[in-house]
């Protein structure tokens, strides 16, 4: 938020969160085993923070990073970039999956959706089957 505000005040008058779209894509797997659901979002969170871009400029690496996860961001991007992607993969923190995603049985889902509905994004892009959209939908209602 810090820096989105900042942004506002440098736009000068009139703009502000009532006049801006903020689109969130989040991924949702529902499955009574949650972690065969964080199991299933992993590999692709270790490629996007470990090897989307260069080390030192990679997007991924520096938000997590800024969320608060900077020694695992690090570990994870070291491990990649080194070949060593199965590593990697593991080196994902069950809560960072947590942070980033909806995953494991409809209840669950549904109670941490909240947050979202809480929350200034204005636009939620869900990535999942469609049993992830009904849920959401179910969610939102």
């Amino acid at each position: 938020m810090p820096h989105l505000e900042a942004g506002f005040r440098k736009a000068g008058a009139g703009k502000g969160f009532g006049n801006f779209e903020i689109a969130v894509t989040i991924n949702v797997v529902v499955n009574k085993d949650v972690q065969a659901a964080r199991d299933a979002l992993k590999p692709g969170i270790a490629l996007y923070v470990g090897g989307m871009g260069a080390r030192g400029r990679n997007f991924y690496t520096d938000h997590v990073s800024r969320q608060g996860w900077e020694g695992d961001a690090r570990k994870i991007q070291d491990l990649f970039l080194g070949g060593k992607r199965h590593e990697a993969t593991a080196a994902v923190p069950d809560a960072l999956v947590d942070e980033l995603a909806l995953v494991g049985p409809k209840e669950l889902i549904r109670e941490r959706a909240s947050a979202w509905k809480a929350s200034k994004a204005t636009t939620l892009l869900i990535t999942g089957d469609t049993n992830a959209i009904e849920v959401m939908a179910e969610a939102f209602l």
